[in-house]
């Protein structure tokens, strides 16, 4: 699977070869710019060549990056235990990891 652009992205040599390194290592691709420039169109352009959903996560100069990783909310998990829910003996009610698919509970929401 690979990026060429598509009919409404003109993709430069420089950029299809960054892209592709990215869709082969299996890693993301920090794309960054002044607002206009066509971030969001070449993340979308990407996800329908290759048949990919796109993960959108919004962010901005307060976000960290570990929020787009796992978290556990240990309050959440004890709440839970002292309250006799029978699903904290999983601790899928109580964290949020990237292979949801979303970034952080406290950012985008819980996947259980």
């Amino acid at each position: 699977m690979r990026f060429e652009g598509t009919a409404a992205y003109v993709a430069t040599d420089d950029l299809k070869v960054a892209v592709n390194a990215a869709i082969a290592l299996e890693r993301p691709l920090l794309i960054k710019g002044e607002p206009g420039t066509g971030k969001t169109v070449l993340a979308l352009e990407i996800a329908k060549a290759i048949g990919a959903p796109l993960i959108e996560w919004h962010i901005k100069s307060t976000t960290k990056a570990l929020q787009g990783l796992y978290e556990y909310d240990a309050v959440s998990r004890l709440r839970d235990s002292q309250l006799g829910d029978a699903r904290v003996t999983t601790s899928a009610t109580t964290s949020s990891a990237a292979s949801c698919g979303t970034p952080s509970s406290r950012t985008r929401g819980r996947c259980s």
